[in-house]
């Protein structure tokens, strides 16, 4: 979104305000569709998080909290000035770092999920959490700089922009050709009970990459749009909101907290470089009274376990509840 401070010039100007005349109205009905989504998903986190084993959607909620603040500023800017001849220079100020945090927060989230995290690892390396702080911290600076119009500095974020989206495709493949070759060990060993589990991975992560491309292409066309304009700016803004709105709702909905399929929490702490292979499998059963009694804190309920902290000789502990009889 562009910065309601790149036009406070022009706001003692008649003809330039009747520009904005709409944007109050906009930026509330903006305001309060962010506000369903971030209350409903919130809501449905805290709710169904008995079902996850992982942070990835209380991570993913802090994108439209921070949408909503942004919107809320620019609404209070807008109407303040139409409504009490009052401009304020710190609302305006507020839209401009919200903006910028919720774009660097957006990409943020996406790394992540592009990472496997929860999904084919339980956290991030050492190495992936820092080199996904630098490039957030980058990414906020060059925003930084582009917003305040320095010169050259839209060289950079088309740079930026080249870097995080070649990072997320490459770790997306990454994990689209691992999740594939699960499935044919699964296929080729008779596996049956863990294909649903890795096959709802797998589609999770096509699903993202297709929304991945879509944002590129409509990155791509704010930033070749260099249109500044005051003719139908509000529909132009409209737009690019709805853009973000539909992209991320449907990310957020893809990767929502809810029951899934068995065995979906089966991963390993840490992704580990060269060939990656399914764990070996064990299944333990046992009667009522002992499952009642098992109490061991070195083991884990579907979590991969390792005797000396290597990944050479982990391995995945499954504990099958025993059937109750009717």
């Amino acid at each position: 979104m562009e910065s309601t401070s790149d036009h406070l010039g022009l706001s003692k100007h008649g003809g330039a305000m009747e520009a904005y005349r709409p944007l109050p109205l906009l930026y509330f009905s903006l305001m309060l569709i962010w506000f369903l989504l971030a209350s409903s998903w919130t809501f449905n986190t805290f709710k169904n998080r008995r079902f996850q084993t992982n942070k990835l959607q209380w991570a993913l909620s802090s994108v439209p909290l921070i949408k909503v603040l942004q919107l809320a500023l620019a609404f209070l800017f807008w109407y303040s000035c139409f409504h009490l001849q009052i401009c304020s220079l710190w609302l305006s100020f507020g839209v401009y770092v919200t903006g910028i945090l919720f774009q660097t927060a957006t990409f943020v989230s996406f790394i992540l999920v592009s990472h496997g995290y929860c999904i084919t690892c339980e956290r991030l390396s050492l190495h992936e959490r820092r080199t996904t702080a630098a490039l957030g911290c980058v990414f906020y600076l060059t925003l930084v700089g582009y917003r305040a119009s320095l010169p050259y500095f839209w060289v950079l974020l088309v740079i930026n922009y080249l870097i995080l989206f070649y990072i997320i495709f490459h770790h997306v493949a990454e994990n689209l050709v691992f999740l594939r070759e699960q499935l044919h060990f699964i296929d080729d060993e008779d596996i049956n009970s863990m294909h649903d589990a890795i096959y709802t991975k797998y589609i999770m992560f096509k699903k993202f990459q297709g929304a991945m491309q879509i944002l590129a292409v409509a990155e791509l066309a704010v930033l070749i749009n260099m249109d500044n304009s005051l003719d139908n700016y509000w529909l132009r803004l409209l737009l690019r909101e709805w853009a973000q709105f539909c992209i991320f709702l449907y990310v957020g909905w893809t990767f929502r907290s809810q029951y899934f399929t068995p065995r979906f929490s089966i991963m390993p702490t840490l992704k580990h470089k060269g060939e990656r292979k399914m764990p070996p499998i064990y299944r333990i059963e046992m009667n009522a009274e002992t499952f009642d009694d098992f109490k061991c804190n070195a083991w884990h309920i579907g979590v991969a376990t390792s005797q000396n902290g290597t990944s050479e000789d982990s391995v995945v502990v499954v504990i099958q509840h025993p059937m109750q009889d009717s």
